[in-house]
C-alpha cells in the first residue's frame, strides 16, 4: 500500500472533494469549499513529495512530467474510490491535487438537473456544451447525462477523456470509454477515429484547440451529438473562446458553422446550500431563433441580455436560477448575491422591483421558466423525460 492512501482513505471518510498536497506545505482537505489543513500531517519536503507522488503514477505520466511539469492520470484504490491526479511542479518543487471521483454515477434524475439538459439527451445531432469553473461539477453533469441516455436510448457512446474518470456499466448503450495519452493521441485524433466507429453520441473531455473544435463542427454536421466541456463562466464567454481558436479572416464561417449547429450551452458553478453542502447554480442557452441570428452576426456581447432579460422561453440566466434557489429556501441570499454576477439587479428582483423600469414600478420577481426543445430547423428530439427542475444537496 502507497504511503498516500492512508491520506485519501481519510479524505473519503470526512467527505473532502479534494486533496491538496504542496512541497514544504501540510497537506490540505477542501472540505465544503474551504481549505483545511490534514490535522496530524507534517509538512513535505519537496524530496520526500517527489517519492510520495512518484509511487502512484504510471510510468507514461512520469515521462510526461519530466517533459512537461504537468501530467494528469486518475489513481483507484479498489473498494474505496477513484481519483482525478492533477500532477504540478512549481517554486517549491513537485505538487498534486487529488480529486474523490464518485463511484456511483449519479443519474439526471439523481441530479434533478433542468428538463432543458435532459432534452439534450435526446438530440439526434448538435453540439451541446457544459461550461464552468475548475471544480464546478462539469463533470458530474457530463456524467449524468450520458448515464441518463444509457438507461433510456439504444446507442453507441464514444468518450475521449484525460483521464477516464467515471467508469459506465453498460445498460442499453454501447459505452466505449477511451483515454488520450493511452488508446488515443489526443483529442482531436481520437475524434476523427471516433467517427469511423459508427457512434451516435460523443463525448469530449475538453475543447481545447481549433482542431478538436473543427473536429467536433464536421461530427454535429454529419448527424452526431457531441458533448463537450470548456473552462469559460458563461454563454457569451464560450462562443467567444470558441471562436478566439480562430483566425479573424474564419470567425464569419465559423460563426455560422456553430449557429447551425449548436444545441445548447449550460454554464454552471457551484454555491453553498443552506445544508452546508455545494450544488450548481447555472446559465442555460438553447438556440432559439434570436440567438442563433445573434452568433451568427457575430453580436456575442448581446447575448448575456437576451438571457438575462428572460423575454425568450428556454433561456435561464444565473441571476432567474439564484432567484429560484433563494426563494425556495435552498440557499441564503447571502451566499446568492456573492456568487451573482450582477448581485444589485438580483437584489432588486428579490425585492420584486425591476432592475430595468425607470420609473419604479413594482414588479413580480421571475422565476427561471421551464425550457422548451430548440427551434424547428434545428437538432430534433424524441419523447425526452421529465426529471424536476432543481439540483440535489451535496452534489461536487
Amino acid at each position: 500500500m502507497a504511503w498516500i492512501d492512508s491520506l485519501f482513505k481519510r479524505m473519503v471518510e470526512v467527505g473532502a472533494s479534494d486533496l491538496h498536497m504542496t512541497s514544504t506545505l501540510q497537506p490540505m482537505f477542501r472540505l465544503h469549499g474551504d481549505m483545511v489543513p490534514v490535522e496530524g500531517c507534517p509538512q513535505i519536503s519537496a524530496k520526500q513529495m517527489s517519492q510520495i507522488l512518484m509511487e502512484i503514477t504510471p510510468p507514461r505520466n512520469k515521462e510526461e512530467f519530466d517533459l512537461c511539469c504537468d501530467t494528469d492520470f486518475a489513481y483507484e484504490i479498489p473498494g474505496l474510490a477513484r481519483f482525478r491526479v492533477n500532477l504540478f511542479a512549481d517554486s517549491r518543487g513537485p505538487g498534486a491535487v487529488f480529486r474523490v471521483i464518485p463511484e456511483e454515477i449519479l443519474t439526471a434524475e439523481q441530479l434533478n438537473l433542468p428538463k432543458a439538459v435532459t432534452d439534450f439527451c435526446y438530440l439526434s445531432k448538435g453540439l451541446v456544451l457544459v461550461t464552468g469553473p475548475t471544480g464546478s461539477g462539469k463533470s458530474t453533469t457530463l456524467a449524468g447525462m450520458i448515464q441518463h441516455i444509457n438507461r433510456n436510448a439504444e446507442r453507441h457512446v464514444v468518450t475521449l477523456e484525460d483521464p477516464v474518470e467515471l467508469i459506465f456499466k453498460e445498460d442499453r448503450c454501447v459505452i466505449s470509454q477511451r483515454e488520450v495519452g493511452t488508446d488515443t493521441e489526443s483529442f482531436n485524433e481520437g475524434l476523427k477515429h471516433a467517427l469511423r466507429q459508427s457512434p451516435d453520441v460523443i463525448l469530449i473531455g475538453e475543447a481545447r484547440d481549433a482542431e478538436t473544435v473543427i473536429a467536433a463542427l464536421e461530427a454535429t454536421e454529419t448527424g452526431h451529438m457531441v458533448l463537450c466541456t470548456m473552462h469559460t463562466v458563461n454563454a457569451a464567454q464560450t462562443i467567444e473562446r470558441l471562436l478566439g481558436f480562430f483566425p479573424a479572416e474564419r470567425h464569419v464561417q465559423i460563426r455560422q458553422r456553430m449557429a447551425d449547429t449548436l444545441g445548447g450551452v449550460l454554464s454552471q458553478r457551484l454555491i453553498q446550500d443552506t445544508s452546508g453542502s455545494l450544488r450548481p447554480a447555472y446559465e442555460l442557452m438553447v438556440p432559439t431563433p434570436h440567438v442563433k441570428e445573434l452568433i451568427s452576426e457575430g453580436k456575442t456581447t448581446e447575448l448575456a441580455r437576451v438571457i438575462e432579460s428572460g423575454t425568450e422561453r428556454g433561456l435561464i440566466s444565473f441571476n432567474q436560477c439564484l432567484l429560484d434557489l433563494v426563494q425556495k429556501g435552498t440557499v441564503e441570499l447571502d451566499n446568492a448575491l456573492e456568487t451573482s454576477d450582477r448581485p444589485d439587479e438580483l437584489l432588486l428582483a428579490l425585492r420584486g422591483i425591476s432592475a430595468g423600469n425607470d420609473r419604479g414600478k413594482e414588479a413580480q420577481p421571475r422565476a427561471a421558466t421551464p425550457p422548451t426543445p430548440p427551434a424547428a430547423g434545428g437538432p430534433t428530439l424524441s419523447k425526452p423525460k421529465r426529471p424536476n427542475d432543481d439540483f440535489p444537496k451535496g452534489l461536487r
